[in-house]
């Protein structure tokens, strides 16, 4: 039922013995409702899909809200606030192959990581003189497995007379998974909190509608001299993690106030709808990679899973690739890590008696206390370099 408490679903025995009751009101007390009894049996068969219905009903009132709508029901409360939910991108970026002088390699050839990540040229290759040439090049599958390293897509997957050796100069970039339900619902609040244009939130709102950026902070320098940071009297800066600059600067464009200057160490020409050429600048952050090593002493009452809930805890907390592939904000862009958080999220998981928390930027130099995160940073963790140890 509905009322000022909001909505209460009754539950399969509450209907079973609203029913009896009914039934006894109607046919005297003497009416036999047992399990084992005709009426008895109408009588659950309906209240079991009476349940069935509720549930329903339930369902049906919770999907209007957005931290209990799930699936299609949560992309359909985003046109709200002028967002959709991000959908898998495919990494991008360039490739350089040595080969045969004046060969050209037409688009299709295929390249990979020693770990099998394979990669596509999108346009054809061709060699100077000293048989070199670089191309674009897309991965055959989207999401974040496709941004790698760069000098890590050395193998060549299908062998080629004319082609001798591929290295990739830079990183791949742009890959992205389908954004979760629970990254949908925290971009969901920013967005509401940014809305409009030409201000600080409204800016930081739009990066984050932006296709591939999963973290954005903006600061402005609103005073008559260039700061600390280098950034000119009446100017912001942007930090982005991740995005192509096109789509970024156009965002910047699209955002901020007239006549303020954009800085950073990014720049992209972008026309205005008269066509009119502009200058946008802005950063890219750097991800810094937080290692954590947490021993722990337990009791019975420890989860057979307890490691895992663990991880994910920390995840939660800083940001980062749970072990299911779901990936959590975490931490804001510049927000440093504070070694007593990640411990009071370890106490969370249940029968933990003691703790010790390790964290490291290298994964060999292991430190008790906070690690320092810059303005133009971002911390990240995955489950893959977090160790759970049994004192």
């Amino acid at each position: 039922m509905l009322d000022a408490n909001g909505f209460r679903r009754p539950q399969y025995a509450d209907l079973v013995s609203d029913m009896e009751a009914d039934a006894r009101a109607r046919y005297g007390d003497d009416v036999n409702t047992s399990e084992r009894s005709v009426l008895g049996i109408l009588l659950r068969l309906f209240a079991w899909f009476l349940s069935k219905v509720w549930q329903s009903m339930e369902n049906t009132y919770y999907s209007s809200y957005v931290n209990t709508a799930e699936g299609v029901q949560l992309d359909r409360l985003g046109p709200y606030v002028g967002i959709t939910r991000k959908l898998e991108t495919w990494a991008t970026g360039t490739i350089q192959l040595t080969g045969t002088p004046d060969h050209t390699e037409p688009g299709g050839f295929r390249v990979e990581t020693p770990a099998g990540v394979v990669f596509e040229t999108i346009e054809d290759i061709v060699l100077d003189g000293n048989g070199v040439g670089s191309g674009e090049i897309r991965a055959l599958e989207p999401g974040t497995i496709g941004n790698v390293a760069a000098n890590t897509i050395t193998v060549i997957s299908n062998p080629n007379a004319n082609i001798m050796s591929v290295t990739n100069p830079q990183p791949t970039s742009g890959g992205q998974n389908k954004e979760t339900d629970q990254e949908f619902r925290e971009r969901f609040v920013l967005s509401v909190s940014g809305g409009g244009a030409a201000t600080i939130d409204s800016i930081r709102s739009a990066l984050l509608r932006t296709p591939g950026v999963r973290a954005a902070v903006v600061i402005e320098n609103n005073t008559m001299s260039t700061d600390a940071a280098g950034r000119p009297p009446k100017s912001f800066e942007a930090y982005v993690l991740g995005g192509a600059p096109a789509e970024i600067g156009q965002t910047i464009l699209d955002t901020k106030a007239a006549g303020i200057e954009s800085y950073g160490t990014e720049s992209v020409v972008i026309n205005d709808i008269s066509g009119n050429p502009h200058t946008i600048r802005f950063s890219y952050a750097e991800e810094v990679q937080v290692h954590v090593r947490v021993t722990v002493r337990t009791n019975n009452q420890y989860p057979a899973d307890g490691d895992v809930q663990v991880e994910s805890a920390i995840i939660r907390y800083v940001g980062g690739e749970d072990y299911d592939g779901q990936l959590y904000v975490g931490l804001n862009m510049g927000d440093d890590v504070i070694h007593s958080r990640i411990i009071a999220a370890v106490y969370k998981v249940n029968g933990i008696e003691d703790a010790t928390v390790e964290l490291s930027t290298d994964g060999t130099t292991w430190t008790q206390a906070n690690v320092s995160i810059d303005q133009q940073e971002v911390a990240q963790t995955s489950h893959a370099i977090i160790e759970v140890v049994h004192a």
